[in-house]
């Protein structure tokens, strides 16, 4: 069984979701978001990371997935985003986590079935994959969707040499 930790970085709220893989069934074990409040940059990404940190003491993951940054139209969001998303990669790192990076596209895919999913889809399916009940905020959705992706995608990975294998065995 592994533990995934999912990040959804941002320099306001970071949206985080642990799930327990085996057997390749997904389940949730807790979610959340990280909010820094208006101020200095340096100090949003001290609690980006203490919290980050604080999530990997609680919960103990095996390894850890982030979303990669999206540059659409604003710079310097973007530039403030992959500071987010360092803060938590490190955090990570502190902790000896294996890393895994994904983009929103795939991630979307992963979750919906399509790279251009909205908000409230992503939403509906975390809810629908994982048994989740109620309202759940879109940041922890997302956060939750890049563990399932890392989740699914691993073992899609995982099981390819066998397959390679089988097939070469199946042409002599």
């Amino acid at each position: 069984m592994i533990r995934i930790l999912g990040i959804d970085p941002g320099s306001r709220v970071t949206g985080w979701g642990v799930i327990t893989l085996e057997r390749g069934v997904a389940h949730h074990l807790a979610h959340g978001c990280i909010k820094a409040p208006e101020g200095a940059l340096g100090e949003r990404l001290r609690l980006i990371f203490d919290g980050v940190d604080a999530v990997i003491d609680r919960w103990q993951p095996t390894e850890m997935a982030v979303e990669k940054v999206f540059v659409n139209r604003n710079v310097d969001s973007a530039l403030k985003l992959g500071q987010a998303r360092g803060a938590a990669i490190v955090a990570g790192a502190r902790h000896g986590l294996p890393l895994a990076e994904f983009t929103p596209a795939e991630i979307k895919k992963a979750i919906v079935g399509r790279g251009r999913a909205e908000k409230p889809q992503i939403q509906h399916m975390i809810g629908v994959l994982l048994g989740i009940d109620g309202d759940l905020a879109a940041d922890a959705a997302d956060a939750l969707g890049v563990a399932l992706c890392h989740g699914h995608t691993r073992d899609a990975l995982a099981r390819l040499p066998a397959a390679a294998g089988a097939r070469r065995g199946w042409r002599r």
